[in-house]
This record gives structure tokens, sequence and C-alpha cells, in this order.
């Protein structure tokens, strides 16, 4: 049981925000919505032209007016993107309209993870490794003072993740109910 009615996921890029927030939308039976293709729905181009044409400061505009509409709603689970979190009022929304949950990743495992990629603008760098360590030092703060809850998996396979998530958000949930 959730108790919230918006179920929030941050993190860094390649932590499986949007993996597993389509899987917790299914359990709870809410709507589930990806903030970069929210993004790209309304702008009808990808978040890497949005970046070319507009810079990062366009996107984080962008990106504050969709969190700002998304997060209105009741009955969804967002996935937010990684940078999210560096404005103060994206900080503040996120955690007055649900229940914000921490997706942790190392930076190896983001390397492992996308590897391959070549969409993400702020991956376009001489020395992924370099730029990953760097948002994670600026970044992680942000996303520990934001999240409700730190999820604990210590596992790549999708599903001992989301049997984790849930087990971990039902026993968070029950600490937090009022006792009679």
């Amino acid at each position: 049981m959730n108790p919230a009615t918006n179920l929030f996921l941050i993190g860094p890029m390649g932590a499986g925000k949007t993996t597993l927030g389509k899987r917790l939308a299914e359990h709870f039976h809410l709507r589930f919505i990806d903030l970069d293709d929210e993004i790209e729905k309304r702008c009808g181009v990808p978040v890497s032209t949005v970046f070319e044409i507009e810079g990062e400061a366009g996107f984080r505009q962008r990106e504050r007016k969709c969190l700002e509409e998304a997060s209105a709603l009741d009955g969804i689970v967002l996935a937010t993107g990684g940078g999210s979190v560096l404005l103060p009022e994206n900080r503040d929304r996120l955690r007055a309209r649900g229940f914000v949950l921490y997706l942790p990743t190392s930076v190896d495992q983001q390397l492992h993870r996308l590897a391959r990629d070549r969409k993400r603008p702020l991956l376009q760098a001489p020395d992924r490794r370099e730029r990953l360590s760097t948002m994670a030092t600026l970044r992680g703060p942000l996303y520990e003072s934001t999240a409700d809850h730190r999820l604990e998996a210590d596992s790549n396979h999708v599903q001992r993740v989301f049997e984790c998530a849930l087990v971990q958000l039902a026993a968070h949930w029950r600490q937090s109910e009022p006792t009679s």
C-alpha cells in the first residue's frame, strides 16, 4: 500500500528509474510518466536537440515546467531526469507532492549500463568516468536530502530490484504509520 498519491523516482542517469518506475506503476495501478519523454513530446525533438539549441539552462527550465505540471497530478509514478534535483523549486515540489524514492548507483554501474548510450548530452565528454564522478559529487547530497527513502538494492537484475523496492517501501510505510 502506497500512502502517498504519487511516487517520484530520483537518482543519476542509468540508475534504472524508468525501468523500475514502469513496474511500480503497474504494481500500484498508477500512471507512469518519464519526465524526459514528456519534455520530448512537448518539444517535438529529442532532449539532445533541446540541449544543442537552448543549452543546459534552457533544458532545465523546460524540465522545471514539466516537473511542476506532472507532480501536480494525482496517482502517478514519475521517473525524473538525473538533474531534476538541481533546482531548489524542483526538490521542494517533489518533497511536497509525493513520496520520493532515491535509486543510488555507482559510477562503475553507470558506465556499464550507459556504455552504448550516445543520446544523453551530458555523457558526451572525453572522459565519461570523470563527468559521472563530478555529477555524483554535486548531485548525491541533493538526492539524499530530497528523498523520503533510499533504495538499497545490490542487484542489477530488474526483477530483484523491483522486489527489493516493494519490500523496502512496505517496511518504510509501516514504520511511518501513526500508532493508535
